[in-house]
């Protein structure tokens, strides 16, 4: 990453129907950007799906991004989330190799960083943890030394702060 790039995480309500997730990805890859992280689910409209993507570049870059996206088919609405305007969330999974002299060291760490214990075996601890990007960079930096053994991460998920709600889109709207 250089110094004119950053992080930005997109917000994209989409109407819920198949090819429209591979439509928005295959954008980014014909185009050369690379997605940091991509999470998608339905809201609480049925048929309205929301895509939140984290890509890093520079202003003029993620603009475009947001215009090509808008133009797509079934894109309702593309938003930029900013890190102080909006809840931004991650899932983690992690798998950690223990002996009994560190066991405890981990499971201490992981009650710090309030990661919940899903799994242990004589050589593994399986954590699961839910925060910022920032949170789950320091405890995986304090658990690599144990060695990881495996990791799942969900991707970045978020909301809007306040009352305010992006995929408050009604049918009607879009009819008009």
């Amino acid at each position: 990453m250089n110094i004119n790039e950053k992080r930005y995480t997109l917000a994209i309500l989409v109407n819920n129907h198949p090819g429209v997730l591979m439509r928005v990805v295959s954008l980014f890859s014909r185009r050369g950007y690379n997605i940091d992280s991509l999470s998608v689910g339905e809201t609480e409209q049925e048929m309205i799906s929301r895509i939140t993507i984290v890509v890093t570049g520079d202003r003029p870059v993620v603009e475009q991004i947001k215009k090509q996206v808008g133009k797509l088919i079934d894109v309702k609405r593309v938003y930029e989330m900013t890190q102080n305007k909006s809840l931004q969330r991650e899932l983690i999974m992690v798998k950690v190799s223990t002996k009994n002299e560190n066991r405890s060291e981990v499971v201490e760490l992981a009650q710090i960083f309030k990661a919940k214990i899903i799994d242990v075996t004589s050589g593994t601890v399986t954590l699961e943890m839910t925060g910022s990007l920032d949170k789950i960079q320091s405890f995986l930096d304090l658990m690599m030394p144990f060695g990881i053994v495996e990791m799942a991460r969900t991707g970045i998920t978020a909301l809007e702060r306040g009352g305010r709600a992006l995929s408050s889109i009604s049918l009607s709207e879009d009819e008009q």
